[in-house]
């Protein structure tokens, strides 16, 4: 074999097979276990466990909360990671060590924390609480057609807010971390020529800097709605988890299993599953349509 075909890792065959297999043991086989689970059941009993209105509503709430939240991450992560990489301050290492924090902070620790700060008498909860509230009511004798309680609660804490915020918390590291890197190779003398040439400061971030970030900002939010979408520790003490109201689709699982409801349970998790694949794999197709349309 001459010296410029070989690998820089040595035994293709050997590592190319480890990965095979530990991905198919990792991967492959519980999901393989899942839908072999659902398979057994019969299509009448996985319509009346997945599709239940208690189920239903679920859905609607852990989808909809982590699309929300993925949303607003990935506009203050780009502003965070714009920050981080473009300024320099007191506290910049300090600050960029933060947005670690949800990585290393078990996701428990995050919701006692979580429901401590935002409830009725927490530190922020007990000022913000009320400015919520009356916020909420003035939308509703403004436009009273639009049910506001049913889509933003009337609370803070244990009540869908608290998944919100819960859900934003543990996602913006995702969109920082995923963006950072992409705004530390764009060089400022791009900017500096589009200035020269007369253009404002819109011109170049709509032109240089957003086309440039763009597919990074779209692989963040994924990251951060497919984590989102499977979150249960930091949800269920903030969240109230209340059925028709608060209750997302993890904490349901975890009830029909300490229900000895296996079945139930598998069918949950495959709907979810195979609505997380669609949606992350319609971001993909959107992500690559979008780096082939800059590169044209």
């Amino acid at each position: 074999m001459s010296r410029s075909s070989r690998s820089v890792i040595p035994g293709f065959g050997l590592t190319l097979g480890y990965t095979l297999f530990y991905l198919g043991v990792i991967v492959l086989i519980p999901l393989g276990g899942l839908f072999y689970k659902t398979a057994g059941m019969g299509w009448d009993d996985f319509t009346r466990a997945a599709f239940d209105p208690q189920v239903v509503h679920s859905y609607k709430v852990s989808f909809g909360a982590a699309f929300a939240a993925a949303l607003l991450n990935a506009v203050f992560g780009l502003l965070v990671a714009w920050v981080l990489v473009r300024y320099t301050f007191p506290g910049k290492r300090v600050i960029d060590a933060l947005v670690d924090l949800p990585f290393a902070l078990p996701t428990a620790v995050a919701g006692i924390a979580l429901a401590a700060l935002y409830a009725p008498n927490g530190w922020i909860g007990s000022w913000a609480q009320p400015l919520y509230a009356d916020f909420v009511a003035s939308l509703e004798r403004l436009v009273p057609a639009v049910p506001w309680q049913a889509f933003l609660g009337n609370r803070l804490a244990f009540d869908l807010p608290g998944i919100f915020i819960a859900l934003t918390f543990i996602g913006l590291p995702f969109v920082v971390r995923t963006v950072q890197p992409v705004l530390e190779e764009i060089e400022p003398e791009l900017e500096e020529a589009a200035a020269t040439l007369g253009a404002t400061r819109l011109q170049t971030l709509r032109r240089i800097i957003f086309p440039a970030v763009l597919p990074a900002l779209i692989t963040g939010f994924a990251l951060s709605f497919a984590r989102a979408v499977g979150e249960y520790g930091s949800v269920v003490f903030i969240a109230g988890n209340m059925p028709f109201r608060s209750e997302i689709s993890p904490v349901l699982i975890v009830a029909k299993l300490e229900a000895f409801d296996y079945a139930g349970a598998t069918a949950i998790a495959t709907v979810m599953l195979v609505a997380s694949f669609v949606l992350l794999l319609v971001i993909n197709l959107l992500q690559r349509w979008t780096r082939r349309h800059d590169a044209a």
